[in-house]
């Protein structure tokens, strides 16, 4: 398993904080470009304390999708969100790996890159399909519920 920035002596933020890496599902970024609420809250205060929010090509566009069919006036809102986090652009997506066969196939591409990106977080609100790995380690990468991640960063 991948040590946490912690245990590998990752340097700390002003406040003594460890920074974290964590990797935001297609549905956070949905629900923080759809609406000014606690999803949107969170994603602004991992940004205000230092942590690093990374998305891939692959979720950008399933959002994109979404927002397109369900609330096209918020897709604007999502291109101002991607300007405030980091984007990896890759090709060729390995959704073979053990630690990934336990989700649908449409959904290893969002573990797939939050464990090849060595994110601390994976934070989701897919509770049908993450759900069974909330709170769990998957290649070193910690499965969050928004409030999950919440609590255990923010408080």
């Amino acid at each position: 398993m991948r040590k946490t920035k912690a245990a590998r002596g990752d340097p700390l933020d002003t406040a003594g904080v460890h920074r974290m890496r964590i990797f935001l599902d297609a549905n956070i970024l949905f629900s923080a470009s759809k609406s000014e609420g606690a999803v949107a809250r969170l994603i602004k205060l991992l940004l205000e304390r230092g942590h690093e929010c990374w998305v891939d090509d692959y979720v950008i566009t399933e959002a994109r999708r979404n927002l397109s069919a369900k609330s096209p006036t918020s897709v604007q809102t999502l291109d101002v969100l991607l300007r405030s986090v980091q984007i990896a652009h890759r090709r060729g997506t390995e959704t073979s790996h053990e630690s990934l066969d336990w989700l649908p196939p449409k959904d290893r591409p969002v573990l797939s890159a939050a464990i090849q990106l060595r994110c601390d977080a994976l934070v989701t609100g897919d509770r049908t399909h993450f759900g069974a790995g909330f709170g769990k380690v998957f290649g070193g990468v910690v499965i969050h519920s928004p409030r999950s991640l919440a609590e255990s960063i923010l408080t």
